[in-house]
């Protein structure tokens, strides 16, 4: 049932990139003046924002996962983190290509002055980096190697990886910033659960330890 259901949200998962080329190669594909008709005025950067989108709701969808799976008491839930997760980076390297090849022609003096000056796509830039070395370790070879505690140390890289995705969609857009806002708001919702399990297990080992304590000091 579990592997049944992986298939099913993967091909899911492939949806948003499957319809994203299918309007920007518009009704025929084989004709360049047909490319792009149901994406705008400016196609090549519809794209680009639109596996940007999908690259921060991945992100999103994936840090998700946890606090879902303990207030729903669906422990199977984390079986799909890791398919999410590559998702994120998925789009995450799209989104990069499109910057790459269709923006910038892969000009490398263009692209480096671009991480140098403009600060949206110098957090941007730092935002997939940071994922680079999540999908590489994804594996449970990985976790082997690492070990438990320092693999969940080096995952925490995606709070920042989320992080750096919002802002750089907040410095990115000019006036409506309602998106990215958006995105902020769901973001701050997820680390502020986390925070808040944090503080409420901090507190919970610290008062199961004061009698021990005392019980030590008294006898």
């Amino acid at each position: 049932m579990i592997r049944f259901l992986k298939f099913a949200v993967f091909l899911a998962c492939l949806v948003p990139f499957v319809l994203l080329l299918a309007k920007f190669f518009g009704p025929h594909p084989f004709e360049v003046e047909g490319w792009g008709v149901g994406l705008g005025a400016n196609p090549i950067e519809a794209l680009e924002h639109g596996f940007g989108d999908w690259t921060l709701r991945f992100l999103l969808i994936t840090l998700s996962v946890t606090p879902l799976r303990k207030l729903l008491h669906v422990p199977s839930l984390i079986k799909f983190r890791r398919m999410l997760g590559l998702f994120a980076f998925f789009y995450g390297c799209a989104h990069f290509t499109i910057y790459l090849w269709l923006d910038k022609f892969f000009n490398l003096h263009e692209i480096l002055l671009d991480i140098g000056k403009r600060k949206y796509i110098t957090v941007g830039f730092l935002g997939f980096v940071l994922l680079v070395p999540l999908a590489i370790t994804s594996t449970a070879g990985w976790i082997r190697r690492l070990g438990g505690k320092r693999w969940q140390a080096l995952h925490r890289l995606i709070y920042f990886a989320a992080i750096a995705g919002v802002i750089h969609y907040l410095w990115l857009v000019k006036a409506d910033i309602r998106k990215p806002l958006e995105y902020g708001a769901v973001l701050a919702l997820l680390l502020g659960y986390r925070v808040a399990v944090w503080f409420i297990a901090s507190l919970t080992k610290r008062s199961a330890a004061i009698p021990r304590t005392e019980a030590v000091v008294g006898g």
